[in-house]
């Protein structure tokens, strides 16, 4: 059985629910990470709510380290469903409600090939309007920026697969303060980003692998709002030594967002503003091995690579190698590239 993971610091949503009627038809279940502030409440069948007190006791050295009251222990999710054995994890939020075309996605799938290098903007495929996903740096961000090139449909692996939201998409507080307004997304063919071809991706719908599992670390002691953002760069690297690259598809997902500071979200996000081409720089120079069976070692010179730049802060690294011991630890039968 896969894997839905969300965290929240709600009771279950009416997004959550709709997800979970989802769920049910697709053979996959609800892994829920609660906080100190996530009230008590009924979870519904179907789902497993895990709050702060049961993490303790799930056996994870990692559950004694995370900060409290921080998205990144969504990390415990991710770490149950590789226990569980999940061929496969969808990664959303307690906000975020499934489209009618919502279902199980496969590893091996059709996709047009990014036939340019640096940085990205995937919205442009999918949208004529001056939109952005946040993480872009603010300079790719201009008006009148063509789409990148595609090639012809081929046959890819993707084990990372990114999803967009309709609604109130994933998009950066500036956009927010100067634009804010629904967005519907056009269909379209999926595309893969191959090695060179940078855009970040978030964590409200994505799908993963079992040999991007390792990826999914999210940082603990980097700005909230550039959690995910900066673990898509790392785990775009990755991919790319093992051969892969990220596929970004239409929209399956509406995003009812809850409520927001975007002031508070651009001072989270100013660190991204500043950072992520130098980011992307460290990236590409660092050295990788390639192969799947090289992930869990790719991401550790990853994060030692950022750490060494000033990028990531030194206290960070403890909390990768666990992360990294527990994955050793909980795959029992390990999928391929699991090391």
């Amino acid at each position: 059985m896969g894997n839905i993971v969300i965290t929240t610091i709600q009771a279950p949503t009416s997004s959550v629910m709709e997800m979970l009627e989802k769920a049910k038809c697709n053979g996959l279940e609800i892994i829920a990470i609660g906080d100190r502030k996530t009230p008590a409440a009924e979870w519904p069948k179907g789902s497993r709510f895990v709050s702060i007190q049961d993490q303790q006791a799930l056996g994870f050295a990692l559950a004694h380290i995370l900060p409290e009251n921080h998205y990144a222990r969504k990390n415990l999710g991710y770490l149950l469903a590789i226990q569980n054995k999940s061929p496969l994890i969808f990664d959303t939020d307690d906000d975020n409600a499934p489209l009618p075309s919502w279902a199980s996605r496969p590893r091996t799938l059709s996709a047009r090939t990014c036939l340019d290098s640096g940085w990205i903007n995937a919205y442009q495929w999918f949208s004529d309007a001056h939109i952005w996903p946040r993480g872009l740096p603010l300079e790719n961000a201009r008006v009148g920026i063509p789409p990148a090139k595609l090639g012809d449909k081929t046959e890819v692996v993707a084990p990372i697969q990114q999803g967009l939201a309709n609604g109130s998409p994933d998009v950066d507080a500036v956009w927010r303060l100067l634009m804010d307004q629904d967005v519907t997304f056009s269909d379209g063919d999926s595309v893969m980003l191959p090695e060179g071809a940078w855009c970040p991706f978030n964590s409200q719908s994505t799908w993963w692998f079992p040999e991007a599992y390792p990826l999914l670390y999210l940082p603990s002691f980097v700005s909230f709002r550039m959690t995910d953002i900066w673990r898509s760069f790392i785990a775009q690297r990755c991919l790319w030594a093992m051969g892969h690259g990220v596929v970004f598809h239409s929209a399956e997902m509406f995003q009812d967002r809850n409520p927001h500071n975007l002031l508070r979200d651009f001072e989270q996000e100013v660190p991204g503003y500043l950072n992520n081409q130098k980011i992307r720089e460290v990236l590409e120079s660092t050295n990788l091995q390639s192969g799947a069976d090289e992930v869990s070692a790719n991401l550790h010179r990853c994060y030692v690579a950022l750490i060494m730049a000033g990028l990531i802060p030194e206290k960070e690294m403890p909390l990768v190698e666990a992360w990294l011991n527990e994955i050793r630890a909980v795959v029992t039968s390990r999928p391929k590239g699991i090391t």
